[in-house]
């Protein structure tokens, strides 16, 4: 089934934590807009893991907030809302009680997933978000009744699994509803040591799967991180930080050292968390320890993310999907969601690359793979900021990537493509004048200045976005010349006028000259 007008689409994740809100809007393009991205904590699961039934007052909270999501979604009018409900509510005694509620209230049909399942959803949501090229990595997210464990590599999983293990689920083995003590060492010993026996088998299953990278998801998760970031960085959480075992093993060590109502008030905690996050760390802090993890990247990605990436390939939209890179996936979603020239942008990313190699070729720069990546990215997204006015699009273009949340890509290569976007015209960039620019290390400026002046070229010769340029590449003249020789399919007299103005900038960027020889294919 192929999308030929715009269809909404809300996906409704029914948590032991909180449910969450992802509502989406598909483009006959293939690419899709986030409409909203909500949360709500209602604590589904607390009380539940004594005697295994939901509380009543529970499911009224989950069902209230449900009801709201669910009229959310068709106030957009959406035409399909999908919605799963995970560990609190499949292990419960009284499931059917609380998916009637839900039918009752909220009109919703609530599918109740397995614990691979979820952890299934969990890997296409976070995979999807991170660049781990040829690498497999161990995906881990601790929720409020179950933590997922999951092994895979960019494409595909090689091991998944579900632990009863979760924030809510420990914090009422451990922990008596009024608690408000410190944790002393003895009781965090002993949840650790329970956290170890139930994870006996994981960890001796994924002894043998090598894996490098290591990836973290879920609310507990994102705020142990949060509260990292704050006592060793003293600054919010960056998308780019890491977590070492030693530090997470810190802050579990801080939590447990407060009573309830100075860790409300540690910097970085979610307040509503306090109660029940020394439970969530302990298991983090085990599972890191248990499976040697040095490292941990933290995603805000998860199952809603899954669900959607799940909703497209079950619906042939297979577009964005095939692209195996997530950069790549990242970039082109990017685009398309702006409108662009599909088109012209892939002629303009085909012409940089070719000038790109052969510059390098003749030592024109000495940038190397990873940059000639990021310049092919840049090209294709360089015209997005069309997409809010023509006028000056080269600084939307600035915004529009800069804040786009690019899926795989760190902060500096980021920065790198939006600055490649905001001088692929007009001004070439200035220390003094550009203070986006003068932030950049010099390795970067250069990039940029390389990539604007590759852009602006390629740009030109596909100026009439016609095609007519079919090859060019640079060789070296005489002395300080370089020429830019260029193969049309026919007279390129507009083009060849673009490129001509981009000779002054061209000397200044690489101190050569620029002379421009065109070869005419009459037979195209």
């Amino acid at each position: 089934m192929e999308f030929n007008e715009n269809k909404i689409i809300a996906f409704i994740d029914i948590g032991t934590n909180s449910l969450r809100l992802l509502l989406v809007r598909i483009n006959p393009n293939q690419s899709y807009t986030i409409l909203s991205d909500q949360k709500e904590v209602v604590r589904l699961g607390e009380g539940e893991f004594v005697d295994q039934f939901l509380q009543t007052e529970a499911m009224q909270r989950a069902t209230l907030v449900a009801q709201k999501f669910a009229n959310m979604a068709r106030s957009y009018q959406a035409e399909e809302i999908v919605a799963v409900a995970t560990s609190a509510t499949r292990e419960a005694a009284n499931q059917d009680e609380f998916l009637r509620l839900l039918k009752r209230e909220a009109q919703l049909d609530v599918r109740v997933v397995s614990g691979l399942e979820e952890a299934r959803l969990i890997y296409l949501g976070v995979s999807s978000g991170v660049h781990m090229g040829e690498e497999q990595g161990i995906f881990i997210d601790i929720g409020g009744g179950s933590t997922e464990v999951i092994v895979g590599d960019q494409a595909q999983y090689a091991h998944l699994d579900s632990l009863k293990l979760g924030a809510i689920r420990l914090s009422s083995l451990f922990f008596l509803p009024d608690e408000t003590d410190p944790v002393s060492p003895d009781r965090y010993a002993l949840i650790q040591q329970y956290v170890r026996n139930a994870t006996v088998r994981t960890f001796q299953r994924v002894s043998q799967l090598p894996f490098s990278g290591a990836y973290g998801s879920s609310g507990t998760i994102e705020n142990l991180a949060d509260i990292a970031a704050q006592h060793f960085f003293n600054r919010k959480r960056q998308r780019d930080d890491t977590f070492t075992h030693d530090q997470i093993s810190q802050v579990a060590g801080l939590l447990c050292s407060l009573p309830l109502d100075e860790r409300r008030d540690v910097p970085g905690i979610t307040p509503g968390r306090a109660d029940i996050i020394v439970g969530g760390a302990a298991i983090l802090d085990t599972l890191m320890e248990g499976l040697e993890i040095s490292t941990l990247h933290v995603s805000d990605r998860g199952l809603r993310d899954g669900l959607l990436v799940d909703y497209l390939a079950r619906h042939d939209q297979s577009g964005l999907l095939e692209e195996t890179s997530v950069r790549r996936r990242s970039v082109l979603q990017l685009g398309r969601a702006c409108g662009i020239d599909e088109d012209h942008a892939r002629n303009v990313a085909r012409l940089s690359l070719e000038l790109f190699d052969s510059g390098r070729e003749i030592k024109l720069h000495n940038l190397g793979s990873h940059e000639r990546e990021l310049l092919e990215y840049s090209a294709l997204i360089h015209d997005v900021g069309s997409f809010l006015s023509y006028s000056n699009h080269q600084l939307h273009s600035y915004y529009l990537i800069r804040n786009a949340d690019l899926l795989g890509f760190d902060q500096k290569e980021i920065t790198i493509m939006a600055n490649a976007g905001r001088y692929h015209r007009k001004a070439m960039p200035k220390k003094k004048k550009h203070p986006e620019f003068a932030a950049l290390d010099k390795r970067s400026q250069n990039t940029v200045r390389i990539f604007a002046i590759l852009l602006r070229l390629a740009e030109s010769m596909d100026r009439s976005h016609t095609g007519a340029i079919s090859h060019a590449h640079f060789r070296n003249g005489d002395g300080d010349t370089v020429i830019l020789s260029i193969q049309a399919n026919h007279d390129p007299q507009l083009e060849l006028w673009g490129v001509q103005n981009h000779r002054a900038n061209f000397h200044k960027v690489f101190n050569r000259k620029l002379v421009v020889e065109t070869e005419i294919d009459h037979k195209s």
